[in-house]
């Protein structure tokens, strides 16, 4: 599905954001805006990244505390991932864009798209986070005090691993060579500071504590896709039902056979269902009056 999308770097505050850009400059073309699951970074993507920029302008930024970009000062909730995104896209002199949103980017997109409307022509949520309350039991145990300590060896563990998939040909671009990437790099001190102080910001030990479901119906303008693998193991695909209900007009598409990473487990699928949903779609244009008086009404 492509070669590899070479990682760049700007300072936004400061402090350094990284983030790889494919299909810039080739004319008018739409924006794609792929955003990252935690202790992930921009190369979870590259399975679809290059086929995309065929048809759009694609930037897959490595969210603050993940991949190069320099950690959050304070704050790592959901509102604040929003925030930083918002300030490296103005960077970027992107003004509008379809946000495709994996994971705990999904919840990232969501915030996003309610924190800075005018931005947003359409949401893909995949395999999203802050839909409800269950997930992994490793996301819940991460929100444990002294959690820290602890996955520094498993990230030790995971990078072993990551070696012997690498070996026997299972590379990062599957779930499971995705997973042992992530745990691998909880071995970087930075990355494993991120990940704890995120995964307190939106989970405890009972689960999420994060949950859009009272605000989706804001997003009744917004064409909305939902993309989820019927054998995900970290967040269940009854969560994808359920904001497929909740989201009014929106599109939902089951992977039967993948997992936590469709756009993985199954890219070519991933880049027709992605190009079919915004070649099909008009981009949203946000109503301030209407959003008032939907809030209002309620």
């Amino acid at each position: 599905m492509g070669g590899v999308s070479e990682l760049s770097t700007i300072s936004v505050h400061g402090r350094q954001v990284a983030f790889r850009r494919a299909g810039h400059g080739a004319g008018n073309r739409p924006c794609v805006v792929l955003v990252h699951g935690i202790a992930g970074d921009s190369s979870e993507w590259e399975p679809v990244l290059d086929t995309l920029s065929a048809s759009y302008d694609v930037v897959a930024p490595d969210l603050a505390g993940h991949g190069e970009s320099t950690r959050l000062r304070g704050d790592h909730s959901i509102g604040a991932f929003a925030t930083w995104l918002r300030d490296a896209l103005e960077a970027l002199e992107i003004e509008r864009a379809t946000f495709v949103g994996h994971s705990l980017g999904g919840g990232v997109v969501m915030q996003f798209a309610y924190q800075f409307p005018d931005y947003v022509e359409r949401m893909v949520l995949v395999s999203s986070g802050g839909l409800g309350r269950e997930v992994s039991a490793l996301i819940r145990a991460a929100s444990l005090p002294g959690a820290e300590w602890v996955l520094g060896g498993v990230g030790a563990a995971a990078r072993g691993a990551s070696s012997v998939l690498d070996k026997i040909g299972v590379g990062q671009k599957s779930e499971y060579g995705e997973l042992a990437h992530r745990m691998a790099g909880l071995t970087h001190r930075d990355r494993r500071a991120a990940f704890v102080r995120v995964v307190r910001a939106i989970a405890s030990p009972g689960g999420q504590r994060v949950n859009a479901s009272d605000r989706l119906y804001l997003a009744e303008d917004v064409p909305t896709l939902i993309v989820w693998g019927a054998r995900d193991r970290i967040i269940p695909v009854s969560h994808a039902y359920a904001t497929h209900d909740e989201v009014p007009g929106s599109e939902l598409v089951v992977f039967d056979e993948a997992g936590h990473f469709p756009h993985a487990d199954d890219p070519e699928r991933f880049v027709h269902v992605v190009q079919d949903f915004v070649g099909k779609t008009e981009p949203a244009s946000y109503d301030k009056v209407r959003a008032r008086q939907r809030m209002t009404s309620r």
